[in-house]
C-alpha cells in the first residue's frame, strides 16, 4: 500500500519504518527539515535498539521528506503520528495534530484514510474529520479511523511486529477494514470498534498499567513500615492468574512520555466531564511521593544531603532507550543540586539528552567513575549493566560505601555481605 506518516518522532518513525518492513511504500514527513536531513544521512533522532538497522534496511521502501504536499497526494492512507505533549495544566496540547489535519485537508486530491496514531483524548476522531471538512476547498471524500499505538520503548520493534492487538476505530467500517489489511502479515487479533471506544482503549491501557505500578509502590512503602519484602510480595501476587507479574515492579516511580501524559490528559477529560476521577489522582499522587522518597532515603542513609558527593547510576526513564521525557533521575538531580551536592552520573544512552536539561553535573564515562569517591550510589534506571557490576570494585572506588537502590537490582544480603550500607524499595 502507498502509505504516508505524518511526524517522525518516536511513534512516527518506529511506525513509518515497521510499516516499510512489511512490504509497504512509505513517505515519512517532518517539519524538521535538520531531522530530515540526518534520517537521509542514516542519522536517528532516537535510541531505539534495531530501528537504525530496520531504517536502512527499507531504503527503498522508506523515503524521508519535508514536502507535506507530496507525502498527503502520493498516499492512499495517512498516519497522523504527531506529539500531543501535555500542557501545564495535564492536558494535551492538540496544536500538531490540528495542523497535520488543516493541511490534509488543504492538500487532499482523492478519497483518503486518515489514521490517528497519536495519543488523543476522546472526541478527537471527530474533530480531525472537521477541521479537514472545513480546511478542504476540494471536498474530497475521506474516512478518520482510530488505531492507537502500544509502543514500549526499548521494545517497540519486536511490540510492532508481536502487537497483543490492533484496535481500530471508525464510523465507516470499510475504512477500517482496510486500515486492517495493513496489519495482516502480523497475523494478531484485530479488534473494530467505534472512534471514541478506540481512543478510550489507549488511555485506559495506559492509566492502568500506571496504576499497577503506583499499586506496588504504595505497598512496597507500607512493607518497609512492616518488615515484608515487596519482592517476594509481587512474585506471590503475581502468581494469581487474575492479577499477573508484569508491572508489579516497586521503584522510584513512573516516568517517560507516555504514562505520566496519559494519566494527567485521562484525569482533565474526566473532569470536563463533571466528572472527578479519584483513583487516577492518587495514581499520580503516589508518583509524586515515590520519587520525593529517594532523597528521603539518601538522607536517612547519609544524615544530611547537604554538600555530599552523589553518585547517579542511569538517566533514562526506563533501560534500552535514551528518552528522558518525566525520568525520575530529573527531579532527583535538581533537588539534590538544589541541596548543594556534588553530582556524578552516568547512563548508556541517555547522556547527551541529560545534558541539555540539567547543567552542573558531571557526566561520566561509566559506572565506576561515577563511584569514585562517591559517598552514596543511587539507581534510577535499570540498566542490565549496573546488575553486572564489580560490587567490589565499586566499593573500593567510594568514599562511603553506601548505595540508594531505587529500582531493587541487587540482592540485598549480597550487597551488605559485601560491606555496603544498603536501601532498596520495599525491602525488608
Amino acid at each position: 500500500m502507498r502509505l504516508c506518516v505524518i511526524g517522525v518522532g518516536y511513534v512516527g518513525l518506529v511506525t513509518g519504518a515497521c510499516l516499510a518492513d512489511l512490504g509497504n511504500s512509505v513517505i515519512c514527513v517532518d517539519v524538521d527539515k535538520k531531522k530530515i536531513q540526518n534520517l537521509n544521512k542514516n542519522i536517528l533522532p532516537i535510541y531505539e535498539p534495531g530501528l537504525e538497522e530496520l531504517v536502512k534496511r527499507n531504503k527503498t521502501r522508506l523515503k524521508f521528506t519535508i514536502n507535506l504536499k507530496e507525502g498527503i497526494q502520493k498516499s492512499d492512507i495517512i498516519f497522523i503520528a504527531v506529539g500531543t505533549p501535555p500542557k501545564e495544566n495535564g492536558e494535551a496540547d492538540l496544536t500538531y495534530v490540528k495542523d497535520a489535519a488543516k493541511s490534509i485537508g488543504k492538500y487532499i486530491n482523492g478519497y483518503k484514510i486518515i489514521v490517528d496514531k497519536s495519543t488523543v483524548p476522546v472526541g478527537m476522531g471527530d474533530l480531525v474529520e472537521s477541521i479537514i471538512e472545513d480546511t478542504s476547498k476540494a471536498k474530497k471524500k475521506f474516512d478518520v479511523v482510530s488505531c492507537p499505538e502500544f509502543l514500549r520503548e526499548g521494545s517497540a520493534l519486536h511490540d510492532f511486529m508481536n502487537p497483543d492487538r490492533i484496535v481500530i476505530g471508525a464510523k465507516n467500517k470499510i475504512a477500517a477494514n482496510k486500515v486492517a489489511e495493513i496489519f495482516k502479515p502480523l497475523n494478531t487479533k484485530v479488534i473494530i470498534t467505534d472512534l471514541r471506544s478506540a481512543e478510550m482503549i489507549k488511555y485506559a491501557s495506559n492509566s492502568f498499567l500506571a496504576t499497577k505500578i503506583s499499586f506496588i509502590n504504595e505497598i512496597a512503602n507500607i512493607c518497609e513500615k512492616v518488615g515484608a519484602d515487596v519482592e517476594t510480595v509481587a512474585m506471590g501476587m503475581g502468581l494469581d492468574k487474575r492479577i499477573g507479574r508484569l508491572f508489579l515492579n516497586a521503584g522510584a516511580g513512573f516516568g517517560g512520555s507516555c504514562f505520566p501524559k496519559d494519566v494527567s490528559a485521562l484525569i482533565n477529560i474526566a473532569l470536563s466531564e463533571d466528572y472527578d476521577p479519584i483513583l487516577l489522582k492518587a495514581v499520580m499522587e503516589i508518583n509524586k511521593i515515590q520519587k520525593k522518597s529517594i532523597i528521603t532515603k539518601i538522607k536517612k542513609m547519609l544524615g544530611t544531603v547537604e554538600g555530599r558527593s552523589i553518585g547517579i547510576l542511569g538517566i533514562a526513564f526506563k533501560p534500552e532507550t535514551d528518552d528522558i521525557r518525566e525520568a525520575v533521575s530529573l527531579d532527583v538531580m535538581n533537588a539534590l543540586l538544589e541541596k548543594g551536592c556534588r553530582i556524578k552520573a552516568y547512563d548508556p544512552a541517555a547522556i547527551e539528552n541529560a545534558k541539555k536539561m540539567i547543567k552542573g553535573v558531571k557526566y561520566v564515562k561509566n559506572a565506576y567513575e561515577v563511584a569514585e569517591n562517591a559517598e552514596c550510589l543511587v539507581v534510577l534506571t535499570e540498566w542490565n549493566e549496573f546488575k553486572e557490576l564489580d560490587l567490589k570494585k565499586i566499593k573500593s572506588l567510594m568514599k562511603s560505601p553506601n548505595i540508594v537502590d531505587g529500582r531493587n537490582i541487587y540482592d540485598p544480603d549480597l550487597v551488605k555481605k559485601l560491606g555496603f550500607n544498603y536501601t532498596g524499595v520495599g525491602r525488608s
